[in-house]
């Protein structure tokens, strides 16, 4: 798709405060929300040639934040590994409480890359049903159905 700098401002100000409140409620931290949403625009602007159709800017933006938001995560996973080996070392006879969070975030990667952004919309982001699916070019009850076995894989994993 061609697009101007122009036609792309005019495509982001309809998504931008759902892209913040998408990643604020990923990342729960308005830094990284802030720069994950930059990191999106940016790669999106750079890359506005390879979307076909205006129509799939909205899902095409979402795929690219959600990308990043899980790239922050998996660094964050590693640093907290990092620092719970550092605990097990310096308190050998403690065993190290890696939290109910990184559970839960270990339990959401492993979920495909739809089944991560339908859960991160509706669980994290509060969004409805048909929301998502209009986003995503889905039926809403497909989306519903998506959630719900995304929730059981992860409840599985949980247990």
């Amino acid at each position: 798709m061609r697009c101007d700098t122009k036609t792309f401002a005019q495509m982001y100000e309809t998504v931008y405060q759902d892209l913040y409140r998408f990643a604020l409620c990923m990342l729960r931290n308005p830094q990284d929300a802030e720069d994950a949403v930059s990191e999106a625009v940016v790669a999106a602007y750079e890359n506005i040639g390879k979307l076909k159709k205006e129509d799939a800017f909205k899902s095409w933006i979402f795929t690219i934040l959600s990308n990043i938001c899980k790239k922050k995560w998996r660094n964050a996973a590693r640093e907290e590994t990092r620092s719970d080996e550092e605990m097990l070392f310096s308190a050998a006879s403690e065993e190290p409480d890696i939290g109910v969070a990184l559970d839960v975030r270990k339990a959401f990667f492993l979920l495909e890359d739809e089944e991560q952004t339908i859960v991160g919309l509706s669980v994290f982001g509060g969004y409805t049903s048909q929301e998502i699916g209009d986003a995503l070019k889905l039926n809403p009850n497909t989306v519903r159905s998506k959630r719900s076995r995304a929730l059981q894989k992860m409840e599985c994993v949980l247990r």
